[in-house]
């Protein structure tokens, strides 16, 4: 297709300015579409490179001004001035100048979006508790008039059906939504404590602040779930975001900037979509608050990189989730509850059951549970429209790898096209054998046999802590003994998964399953920093602390801090 131009209309000549220009025009095909009475030649250069220092000290000086309103490159506004000061700071320091960003800007120009939100921060906008609370039911609409969007999007990255988009996402983002948007106004105000004696006469109190510009990065398994969950704790506390979603779930993504684009400004929420080169961009930013969630090799890179800046983390990682069934275990509705766990998403959940270790003179019993649940809940996993597939050919490779691992025992069969795989269990499975491993993260299940439950701690206890433990069984002693010698993250007794669906408790791993938790209180708690103040009287002022001391002093000082 070429633009057709009036023969009337005298030739022009247009110059790109800088590099990125010159390269898109010549991706793109530009040149070959446009007439002959239109020339394009390269410039001198970014700009950047090519503005002279004392047009940045007028900017500078312009910026001070409350009547003008600067427009700039997003690269310009690290460029040092005379006096080594920058449109930059000014964003940061100054409540005259804001940041006006377009749609598309976060792909030009990550450091200007981070710089953007920081202004916005900086402004005190996102602190008042109306707003919080405006944002949350600003979303929360736009969720609700956006579901079979959602549900559509979900479809198309995993193949999830309907009901489990709802029960795994969606309607756990609703729920989180209102119980934050009871509760946000109560967790906003300061918190009093008891001053001790010897500061008297004074009152104390905590003061919840927000930490400022946070990063969320999420992955392909539940994407709308852990994107906006992590937000929906980020917006209760008073902070600016930038939200990361995977590019394994693209379609997802896209509705979920889609959302945001409607609810938010860009200096408050903005989405970054992309992969690799983009989650580095982001981390090359001072962020005041990083979340991620993903596997634990990629955490200790996110890791490695906030320490740079000192930036606190939370971390929701993932680990090899054990699951021990006792001898006195319901086996029917055990095997029933762990089916259940593993058929959900196919797997492909951080807190899925990764490996049986039940009591081995129940394993055969056990065994044949697990194959009539599996019939039962999946009877035709290669068609069924309610099993979800594998998410992409590179997962799915490594999951067919993985079933060598041991001897199978029911399943087994895939649908490479489709990208499925049936729910699969293995006997004979050594510790050793690369299934033992690694996460799964799939619908495999190993099955090994321990003599007793004291077996059973001593085999999970010797490996990295996991994100979940599931225990099956009716003695309250043997419940007891598990959790009080086996670490993991949190987990179930008698079930599997359930215990993240809930706004009460906090979800989180600990050691190699993550650090730090969330969702309710502890959501509004993770992007917040507690500020501790003591307000002084004016009316006495005790002399014991100041010198120079006496022995009556040090005896009020020793009567006062014993």
């Amino acid at each position: 297709m070429r633009f057709q131009i009036d023969p009337d209309v005298p030739a022009m000549t247009l110059m790109e300015i800088c590099g990125s220009h010159t390269m898109a025009i010549a991706r793109h095909g530009i040149r070959q579409c446009l007439p002959p009475q239109v020339k394009l030649i390269s410039g001198p250069g970014c700009p950047v490179c090519v503005t002279p220092g004392g047009a940045i000290d007028a900017a500078l000086a312009l910026s001070m001004r409350p009547d003008v309103i600067i427009c700039s490159y997003g690269d310009m506004l690290r460029v040092p001035g005379s006096a080594q000061d920058t449109l930059l700071n000014r964003f940061a320091l100054e409540d005259i100048l804001r940041a006006v960003m377009t749609p598309d800007a976060p792909h030009a120009d990550i450091a200007a979006l981070f710089a953007a939100q920081k202004a916005c921060f900086a402004s005190g906008i996102t602190r008042p508790v109306p707003h919080r609370l405006d944002q949350l039911r600003r979303l929360r609409r736009a969720i609700l008039a956006h579901e079979q969007d959602i549900e559509a999007a979900l479809q198309s990255d995993l193949g999830k059906c309907r009901t489990e988009a709802y029960m795994c996402e969606i309607g756990m983002v609703l729920s989180e939504l209102g119980y934050l948007l009871r509760r946000t106004r109560r967790y906003c105000r300061d918190t009093h404590v008891l001053t001790p004696l010897a500061q008297f006469p004074a009152r104390s109190f905590i003061r919840h602040d927000p930490m400022g510009v946070a990063l969320i990065m999420s992955p392909w398994n539940y994407p709308f779930l852990l994107t906006i969950e992590p937000l929906l704790g980020a917006l209760a506390g008073g902070n600016c975001c930038i939200l990361k979603p995977s590019k394994d779930a693209p379609a997802t993504s896209a509705i979920i900037q889609q959302i945001c684009a409607e609810c938010f400004p860009l200096e408050e929420v903005a989405v970054v979509e992309g992969g690799r080169t983009e989650n580095q961009a982001l981390l090359d930013q001072p962020f005041d608050k990083i979340f991620f969630t993903g596997s634990s090799h990629v955490g200790q890179e996110v890791l490695r990189r906030a320490a740079e800046h000192l930036t606190p983390v939370t971390l929701e990682l993932g680990g090899k989730s054990p699951v021990i069934v006792a001898k006195d275990a319901d086996l029917t509705l055990a095997a029933r509850r762990i089916a259940f766990g593993k058929l959900l998403n196919a797997g492909q959940t951080c807190v899925a059951p990764d490996y049986v270790l039940v009591a081995r003179e129940v394993e055969d019993a056990f065994v044949s549970a697990l194959q009539k649940q599996f019939d039962q809940l999946c009877p035709d996993p290669l068609h069924s429209a309610e099993y979800v597939r594998i998410v992409n050919q590179k997962h799915f490779d490594r999951l067919t790898g993985l079933m060598a691992s041991g001897q199978i025992v029911y399943g087994g069969s895939i649908d490479p096209a489709a990208l499925r795989i049936a729910p699969t269990i293995l006997r004979n499975v050594s510790p050793d054998s690369p299934v033992m491993q690694e996460e799964i993260f799939g619908p495999i299940l190993p099955i090994l046999p321990v003599s007793g439950i004291g077996e059973a701690i001593a085999f999970a206890a010797a490996r990295p802590h996991p994100l979940a433990c599931y225990l099956f069984t009716k003695d309250r002693a043997v419940q007891r003994r598990v959790l009080d010698t086996l670490p993991f993250g949190g987990g179930c007794i008698n079930d599997t998964i359930i215990h993240l669906a809930t706004s009460r408790m906090p979800f989180g791993g600990v050691g190699h399953s993550g650090m730090g938790g969330y969702h309710g209180r502890d959501s509004f708690r993770c992007f917040t920093h507690d500020k501790s103040i003591v307000k002084k009287a004016l009316w006495l002022d005790l002399p014991m602390r100041y010198t120079p001391y006496s022995k009556k002093k040090e005896t009020l000082i020793r009567f006062f801090l014993k």
